[in-house]
């Protein structure tokens, strides 16, 4: 009777990011703004400063008006919404300036396909975490994939699949980390794998339980995969069963021992 060996492996995942407002400064001189034309965020803020006297800062659509105020005041206003403010001053109509509001960047999302949670890997264990990740206002530039925390590299380009080879028994948490053209990040939810020391197989109490049926007890480790292969001559062996191990101790009937003789060898298949 032959036996074969192998291992087994565990993951997890996690969560994102999301932008900061901001302030922008303008200074409010004698018969200027500078600078005249700033580029901002939603939910940031513009904050005048005066430097000049006898000016105002006064929204051309009427949204804010600051007053005429003197050197060292200053006048904040914060923009909710997208589009293009413009304003002036309404003692000196020549100064004029005007604010652009974008919207805010939305972070990628990313979330890990590849392995299942749950999984169960034979060690060293080699193989391809795999991740599906987009951006709904720009591109997602990387993918940085981690075990229990630790790097395991990073990815440019789609599709973000990252090899991985050697792993050792243990139990982990897989997450990735996507960050887009304009540097928002998120993580994806964690997912946990296991990688463990395959037990070496052993075929124990086989007996027959009728004319054509027989019956054996080999160990495994759960979750691993296992197939079970019969001869009547101790060669070409054909597999008969292939099954996932829920248990350390693995029975198997084979319902169609029709020889007079048979072999049996159980395997351990290789790591997806």
């Amino acid at each position: 009777m032959n036996s074969y060996l192998r291992s087994m492996l565990l993951i997890t995942m996690v969560i994102g990011t999301s932008a900061t407002a901001e302030t922008t400064n303008i200074v409010v001189g004698d018969d200027f703004f500078s600078p005249p034309n700033v580029n901002i965020n939603v939910n940031d803020s513009v904050i005048w400063n005066w430097s000049g006297n006898f000016h105002t800062t006064t929204s051309s659509t009427g949204l804010w008006e600051s007053g005429v105020l003197n050197a060292g005041a200053s006048f904040t206003n914060k923009f909710t919404s997208t589009g293009n403010f413009p304003f002036f001053c309404s003692v000196h109509t020549f100064m004029v300036g005007a604010v652009a509001v974008a919207g805010a960047n939305l972070s990628p999302t990313v979330t890990i396909t590849n392995p299942a949670p749950g999984s169960v890997f034979a060690a060293p264990w080699t193989g391809m975490i795999e991740a599906s990740a987009t951006d709904s206002d720009g591109t997602v530039s990387s993918v940085e994939f981690f075990t229990n925390s630790v790097s395991r590299g990073m990815v440019s380009n789609s599709p973000f699949n990252l090899a991985v080879t050697n792993v050792a028994a243990g139990a982990y948490v897989l997450t990735a980390v996507a960050t887009d053209n304009s540097g928002a990040t998120n993580m994806s939810p964690g997912v946990s794998i296991s990688v463990v020391d395959p037990v070496p197989i052993t075929i124990k109490d086989p007996f027959f339980v009728s004319a054509t049926q027989f019956r054996l007890t080999y160990t495994a480790n759960t979750g691993l995969k296992y197939v079970v292969e019969r001869s009547s001559s101790l060669t070409n062996f054909s597999g008969i069963s292939t099954n996932m191990a829920t248990g350390s101790s693995v029975n198997f009937t084979d319902s169609a021992a029709l020889d007079l003789q048979n072999f049996y060898r159980v395997g351990r298949l290789p790591n997806p």
